[in-house]
């Protein structure tokens, strides 16, 4: 990873500490693409899955540690039935066609979101391609499918307080890593920069916990138009941003002195 994240900021002019290693997207505007296309919005989100092929390829050659995209939320349910079956269907397919990439590029496959409620066709699909790259050692790719964040921290809450309720775990004990420790994300760094296509400016209930410190990025490219150059851009960006993290730079902090 190391290897390859210099090569990547070699090639962008940059050094690899202003590069991210973990990253977010939002994918947006597969259905408007289809309209674009005067295409059913099922193809639409049939070339948004190519897309998140090609975006998790690159993130494995420029070094990346993770990638987490958010798939399908707890709120897509409410959208056409015919839709949400096509979507269900493509999914299933999607996650047995990705194993042999996943596999030789060692990529980890995990799952964020609530299992229950989805499909079988579904569910299977997933937790084999999950056991199967469960010991792959180099990029993860997070999966948010049937995910919400809201959901996310009300699940995440209930383990913590029924641990508590059965005497394995002490009041004193619960703070931010407790509450890390029980989130899907559990293992997984927080994104360093988050992505959202389709120009639109809202989080949509997306990893709420674990972007209180990442770098925004918002492109008009809607997602199945998201290319490897449109990633670069992103990561140039992102490098020109400065994370103080609640601190200050200390040549301002001494100018106030």
């Amino acid at each position: 990873m190391e290897q390859r994240l210099g090569e990547t900021a070699a090639r962008l002019g940059l050094k690899p500490e202003q590069l991210p290693r973990n990253i977010a997207i939002i994918m947006d505007g597969n259905g408007r693409w289809a309209q674009r296309q005067r295409l059913p919005r099922y193809e639409g989100h049939r070339q948004g899955a190519r897309t998140a092929e090609t975006i998790a390829q690159c993130c494995v050659d420029f070094g990346m540690q993770s990638l987490t995209l958010y798939s399908f939320s707890i709120e897509n349910w409410k959208r056409p039935k015919a839709e949400v079956n096509a979507l269900m269907h493509l999914y299933a397919d999607y996650l047995v066609a990705i194993r042999p990439n996943l596999m030789r590029n060692n990529v980890r496959l995990v799952h964020l979101g609530r299992m229950e409620g989805l499909p079988e066709m579904v569910s299977d699909s997933l937790r084999e391609t999950m056991a199967l790259t469960r010991n792959n050692s180099g990029m993860a790719l997070a999966l948010a499918l049937n995910y919400s964040g809201r959901a996310e921290i009300v699940d995440a809450t209930r383990a913590i307080a029924q641990a508590h309720r059965e005497g394995r775990l002490r009041l004193e004990d619960i703070d931010e890593d407790c509450i890390g420790k029980n989130l899907y994300t559990a293992g997984l760094p927080d994104p360093d920069l988050l992505i959202r296509t389709a120009s639109e400016l809202r989080v949509s209930n997306f990893l709420l916990w674990q972007i209180s410190y990442s770098e925004f990025y918002v492109t008009e490219t809607l997602w199945p138009e998201f290319g490897p150059h449109s990633l670069e851009q992103a990561l140039v960006a992102y490098s020109h941003r400065d994370r103080r993290f609640g601190a200050i730079d200390a040549s301002l902090a001494a100018g106030r002195q």
